[in-house]
């Protein structure tokens, strides 16, 4: 396992997709099918995975799981389904942990509503986390403050996820270890952005000229 700094370049990264969710607030349909430009989100996000070398990722669905894996299923990309995925997005995490490869050596860890989110930024955090100062084990990226996804953590941070309850994820081992996380200051917004309410694509919109799309499928019940 890598644990310096500077150039020590994980060999083998891999990555979690969270898409387990119920969406209860964007009226209980999956918002990683939104569209921007003809491409649901979900894609769009796969799609800059795989422009960024990393070696696997894992796609964990629970709620739409049918809906959303016929929009995966071009991209070579696992996928673990959560039988219970009101349990919590922690739960989602173990699952999607446990589905990597044991190689691994650094984990991405990515929300599939971020509609902004471009190789470009992905690159850019996979970066500070090559460079990241001696001993940190989790960068967030930090946006005026405030912190934004995806993260990424080592595989020591991996196993010690892995080995508490389910109900225990990065945000609880980034409490507990403080001093081994590293806020990487940028202020690029798209680390920020996600989309949880109608309000939010409203906002969007507003702000980027930029419009969210329900598929046909659901536009029927769409705000």
């Amino acid at each position: 396992m890598v644990q310096g700094h500077g150039l020590n370049t994980p060999t083998s990264m891999g990555a979690v997709v969270l898409a387990a969710g119920s969406a209860s607030r964007m009226g209980h349909r999956p918002k990683c099918l939104l569209e921007l430009h003809g491409v649901p989100l979900i894609q769009r996000q796969l799609m800059a995975l795989s422009q960024t070398g990393v070696a696997e990722v894992v796609v964990v669905l629970g709620h739409y799981a049918e809906d959303i894996q016929a929009a995966i299923t071009p991209f070579p990309a696992k996928q673990a389904i959560n039988p219970h995925p009101d349990d919590g997005q922690n739960a989602s995490l173990h699952l999607g942990l446990q589905a990597l490869s044991a190689n691994c050596e650094a984990v991405l860890v990515a929300l599939a509503d971020q509609p902004l989110i471009e190789a470009q930024d992905l690159q850019d955090l996979i970066s500070a986390y090559q460079q990241r100062p001696l001993g940190m084990q989790v960068i967030q990226p930090s946006v005026d403050g405030l912190p934004g996804n995806p993260v990424i953590f080592s595989a020591e941070v991996c196993q010690h996820i892995l080995a508490s309850d389910t109900r225990f994820g990065c945000r609880q081992w980034q409490k507990n270890h403080p001093k081994q996380v590293y806020h990487w200051e940028t202020t690029n917004s798209h680390y920020r952005t996600d989309v949880d309410t109608p309000e939010d694509m409203q906002t969007l919109a507003q702000r980027t000229g930029l419009k969210l799309v329900w598929p046909s499928t659901f536009k029927s019940s769409a705000p």
